[in-house]
């Protein structure tokens, strides 16, 4: 009853200790309250209660009795960091049992043997183990003993093994009604899902895993440390060490198992070396790797080791010892048949090639080239990454672009797995290396043509395709409506001066929830194949179109100047330098937008000049008398293009590819040029520009008040030729798919608009930071406008920084002018501009605004 309802097997053995029990019955008493405090409480009265059960056991004269107890003892010894004495207590116990009994104790030492990392001897043990308790009909312990033997397998890489087990054993789980065995199976097959490369399917398994452990009331350390390992796959490395240190938190708490400490503390030191904080690296892997040596589990400390080698390398402490620990490392984990061997082993390679030691590098290089044909993506990339290192050492350009193309095919098809666009964005991160090597290499072998290629090849690769649209789930829609409720509350009270600390909190857990499910959305369709062709660009560019792409080598502007049926490279400033000035222009945006800010006009029409030397260098004077493509890397998201000298005047739009622009030139608009006009609450101009667009276009649906209310909004966005959004813009640094357009019923949200079947043509947002962006992944970029264009949007106009409201009116007025005209989106803008007052306030206005895509 232990596993089926915990806690109610707590009460009913503490009722039969009160009713003064035979040494039997108080024998099996004290080992219920005793697994239940080592598995969900404190060890020291997990312990103790374990202990006089063994006592009481051996007056009741039952062997099996005493066998049984023994064999939890052990296994809570071994949690306990006591690994001899818990040994000895399972080895005890297989001597006094016998039969039916003897399955079962040997099940629960092959259980140990998993904790310690000694999977042959647990094999050994289930496999002895099975046979008899299905002899028995013994439904239950055949259903944990198959359990195991299937986690055992995962731990070694044999994952179609572990899938066979994990069938039979649900099969039989769904006859019980052991409902904390039932969540651990399911708990099992998420960590199955993410071993196969299914990374939506693991959240959701361990999802709905934790709703079963929250139904029993039980702790989830165990669940944590497998969710950890799945976030990190997924890019989401920052809430894998959130969850990791709040587990660590709570676990001190109950004086919890030791050995769980160390899983996540592992976990923890993991999270954190991807989230590039090397040095809580350090203290968590080193942390973990004395605990896992004192519980005499190796398998655990080699992998303890191996990300403590790997933090000390990021945090710029590599050495020829380091290269020394790091194959013994691979050495160890080789001989444990650890799928993470290769991993080590390019490790040491990376680690003497930057030492200069050929001969050493090329030995380990070659052991972890081995797995780029087998494994899971990660691995596979592993292996294409020691491939591609050796063949930069041995100076093959073609071989170094060959395993990097390689790589990031297998980057591209796990991509496709994914259904959520911030999944997507954040895998990328996985290919940088590839990607930088590629780059290096592209330039020395082919120029700038070849650069280019690869520029494009790990920029924007989430706008390949657009997400898969969520699935009419309940759950979904009732979170997003539950969210726009609290959200409207919690704007109401700070606006009436009212604390917000309960709502805020709701509004949390309410996001957690929905990204959570919309994780849990896997890709429907696989790659379209689509390739980048600059033969294709230039075509499309013409002689008159000039595209700009920024590419970053080695921390400095790299600018590729395409058009005339050619690409050109000129060499721009420091990056670095560039997101400095950048940022000074922000402040002065920002101070513009308010009256009286005049004498800040010719300091950022000086940041302007700098940040045009510093991002085009020579390239502005070649840019030609035609429109111009801006192309920049994500982390120059927040620059106002139209501040530069020599874009003021022009026509130009800013696209997050090459690929992306082409994508939006070649989209058709729809039939019929439905128009929708939307006016949210609390404008300080109240919309003013909305009643007048509206009596120009008679036709067009205009929503405000409280018609302005999300769903409708998105049912007359769907497929419009043209919406114009003049509504309050949040960005949310934090989670950038929660930045949001203020409606009447609350925010809309990015994943509001990925559930319409094709966003608008042409969407203008006129208010505030509607396009400002979160740099993620490898260069990827999210916010509203990203979300928007592979949805079906050709062309948005949008705002990186705050603006007068009033200013905004008459260039928004003037905006419409040009549409109606039959003028693009960036013409009409570059016309709106000219045509404002020539006062600060409306200058900075006019530069704050850009035109992305193509329409």
């Amino acid at each position: 009853m232990v596993f089926a309802a915990p806690n109610q097997a707590l009460a009913r053995a503490e009722e039969v200790l009160g009713a003064d029990p035979s040494p039997l019955h108080a024998s099996v008493a004290h080992q219920v309250i005793g697994i239940w405090q080592r598995d969900w409480g404190d060890m020291r009265i997990a312990l103790d209660h374990l202990r006089r059960a063994r006592d009481l056991a051996a007056r009741s004269e039952s062997a099996d009795r005493e066998a049984d107890v023994l064999a939890a003892l052990g296994v809570a010894l071994v949690h306990a960091g006591r690994t001899r004495q818990g040994l000895a207590a399972l080895e005890r116990g297989v001597e006094v049992a016998g039969g039916h009994t003897r399955a079962r104790v040997l099940f629960r030492r092959a259980y140990a043997s998993w904790v310690l990392g000694q999977h042959k001897a647990a094999l050994e043990d289930v496999r002895r183990a099975i046979p008899v308790l299905r002899q028995a009909e013994d439904v239950i312990w055949t259903a944990r003993a198959l359990t195991l033997r299937a986690t055992v397998h995962l731990a070694l890489g044999a994952v179609e093994r572990a899938d066979a087990d994990f069938t039979a054993a649900e099969a039989l789980w769904d006859t019980t009604g052991q409902e904390h065995d039932k969540a651990d199976a399911v708990e099992s097959r998420g960590l199955a899902a993410y071993r196969s490369g299914d990374v939506p399917a693991a959240l959701r398994l361990l999802d709905e895993a934790q709703e079963r452990y929250a139904k029993l009331g039980t702790p989830t350390f165990m669940l944590t440390v497998r969710r950890c390992e799945v976030l990190m796959a997924a890019g989401l490395a920052r809430e894998a060490l959130a969850e990791a240190d709040a587990a660590i938190k709570v676990l001190d708490g109950i004086g919890g198992q030791s050995t769980l400490k160390a899983e996540l503390l592992l976990a923890a030191a993991r999270a954190a070396r991807a989230e590039g904080d090397a040095h809580t690296a350090i203290a968590r892997a080193d942390l973990a790797v004395r605990l896992f040596a004192g519980q005499r589990r190796s398998w655990w400390e080699t992998h303890a080791r191996l990300v403590l080698i790997e933090a000390r390398v990021a945090a710029g402490r590599g050495s020829g010892r380091l290269v020394a620990d790091a194959a013994a490392v691979a050495e160890r984990l080789a001989s444990f048949g650890a799928p993470a061997a290769p991993e080590a082993s390019l490790l040491a390679g990376r680690i003497a090639l930057d030492l200069g030691w050929h001969e050493d590098a090329q030995r380990h290089l070659e052991v972890a080239a081995r797995s780029r044909h087998s494994g899971p993506p990660l691995a596979r990339m592993t292996g294409w990454a020691a491939r591609a290192l050796w063949a930069r050492a041995v100076g093959s350009d073609r071989r170094v672009l060959e395993a990097c193309r390689r790589g990031l095919d297998v980057l591209d098809d796990h991509r496709t797995t994914l259904g959520a666009s911030e999944l997507r964005a954040r895998a990328t991160a996985q290919g940088a290396e590839l990607a930088a090597l590629a780059a290096r290499s592209s330039l020395a072998s082919g120029g700038p043509r070849r650069l280019l290629v690869w520029s494009e090849r790990w920029r924007a690769t989430a706008l390949s395709a657009p997400p898969t649209r969520p699935p009419a789930d309940p759950g979904l829609l009732s979170d997003l409506t539950a969210f726009r409720e609290i959200a409207a509350r919690a704007e109401a009270a700070r606006t009436e001066g009212r604390p917000v600390p309960a709502l805020e909190r709701e509004q949390r857990r309410l996001e957690r929830e929905i990204r959570s499910r919309t994780h849990h959305i896997r890709g429907d369709a696989p790659g379209d194949g689509y390739r980048f062709d600059p033969a294709d660009l230039l075509e499309r560019l013409g002689d008159d179109v000039r595209l700009v792409e920024l590419a970053v080598l080695d921390g400095r502007v790299q600018v590729l100047l395409c058009g005339r049926g050619r690409v050109r490279r000129f060499e721009g400033g420091l990056l670095a330098d560039a997101e400095r000035e950048a940022e000074h222009v922000q402040a002065g945006l920002r101070r513009l937008a308010h009256p009286g800010a005049e004498a800040r006009l010719p300091v950022v029409e000086a940041a302007g000049r700098r940040l045009e030397e510093l991002l085009l260098g020579p390239a502005a004077a070649q840019l030609g008398s035609g429109p111009v493509v801006v192309v920049p890397p994500g982390r120059l998201h927040r620059v106002p293009w139209a501040l530069l000298p020599s874009l003021r005047e022009r026509v130009f739009s800013v696209s997050p590819s090459a690929s992306s622009w082409l994508r939006a030139r070649g989209t058709a608009p729809p039939a019929g040029g439905r128009q929708v006009l939307v006016r949210g609450p609390g404008l300080a101009t109240g919309g003013a520009e909305v009643p007048e667009l509206a009596d120009r276009h008679g036709s067009a649906t205009v929503l405000e008040y409280d018609d302005a209310r999300v769903p409708r909004v998105l049912e007359e966005l769907d497929g419009a030729a043209l919406a114009h959004i003049a509504a309050h813009g949040t960005f949310r640094a934090d989670s950038p798919l929660f930045s949001s357009l203020r409606m009447a019923d609350g925010p809309l949200i990015v994943h509001d608009f990925e559930r319409l079947d094709r966003s608008p043509y042409r969407i203008i947002l006129s208010c505030c930071d509607t396009a400002r962006f979160a740099s993620v992944g490898a260069d990827e970029l999210l916010g509203l406008v990203t979300a928007l264009l592979p949805l079906g949007t050709a062309g948005v106009v949008a705002c990186s920084a705050p603006v007068n409201d009033e200013a905004v009116v008459p260039l928004m007025l003037a905006l419409h002018k040009g549409l109606s005209a039959g003028a693009s989106m960036a013409e009409a803008l570059r016309d709106a501009r000219a045509a404002l007052p020539g006062d600060a306030v409306h200058q900075a206005t006019g530069w704050a605004f850009s035109a992305f895509g193509a329409a």
